[in-house]
């Protein structure tokens, strides 16, 4: 017991760092891969006369809650104001755009930032990546980051770890996810799993951040090179 409580004070600032990569780059993220949503998913909904006005009215009524979730107003981004509608109305009102499926990933992240953790999941497990591996990937690690917060770890860690390998290509974001499924393991006392999580990280991404400092969590686990 003690010696797991000294492993989680040593690694509180690893694991404060873990939280803020994503408070720093989360956003800019969101933002950038939102268009790769609609791209993914708008050949069918522009495909029929029928779905494109409703589609088009719903883009329309995304854009004020994006902008204020650009700017950190997460509620007004959920709820809206008298001038305009937020997130969740986008949702319930033009369910089945690819704008109400875009407004359940925003508000699944504006949830994680107010701390609702329950609420960002149901929201998050509700949105189709329509393919895309690059955003199922980041959703995945957004699920993993509310379960971690509820301290529900085996399915945090099933989430980060499927994070992690998804979308190879993106070098920053699999290694972050594999180190942080890869911590949790190790703080839950699951440390063939940790080793295994670390030891992909290193053989993957040995020239990030994580695969620069990977080796250190290794030889506590005893393994050395």
């Amino acid at each position: 017991m003690a010696e797991h409580k000294n492993l989680e004070q040593a690694d509180q600032e690893v694991v404060n760092k873990a939280v803020g990569f994503w408070n720093a780059y989360g956003k800019k993220l969101s933002i950038g891969i939102a268009a790769l949503v609609i791209l993914v998913g708008g050949y069918w909904a522009y495909g029929s006369f029928v779905q494109a006005p409703k589609e088009q009215k719903a883009n329309e009524e995304i854009f004020m809650a994006e902008s204020f979730f650009r700017k950190d107003s997460f509620n007004l981004a959920l709820n809206g104001n008298a001038a305009t509608p937020g997130l969740l109305k986008v949702i319930s009102k033009y369910d089945g755009t690819q704008s109400a499926n875009l407004a359940r990933l925003y508000a699944g992240e504006c949830y994680l930032q107010l701390g609702e953790f329950q609420k960002a999941i149901d929201q998050l497990e509700k949105f189709s990546s329509n393919g895309a591996k690059q955003v199922e990937a980041k959703v995945e690690g957004l699920l993993g980051d509310a379960y971690a917060e509820l301290k529900k770890n085996e399915e945090a860690i099933a989430h980060y770890k499927k994070a992690g390998t998804l979308f190879p290509d993106d070098q920053a974001i699999s290694s972050e996810y594999l180190f942080r499924g890869a911590l949790l393991s190790e703080m839950s006392n699951k440390n063939e799993e940790a080793i295994e999580l670390y030891q992909l990280l290193k053989e993957k991404y040995p020239r990030t951040d994580k695969g620069f400092v990977v080796d250190k969590y290794l030889a506590r686990l005893g393994v050395v090179r």
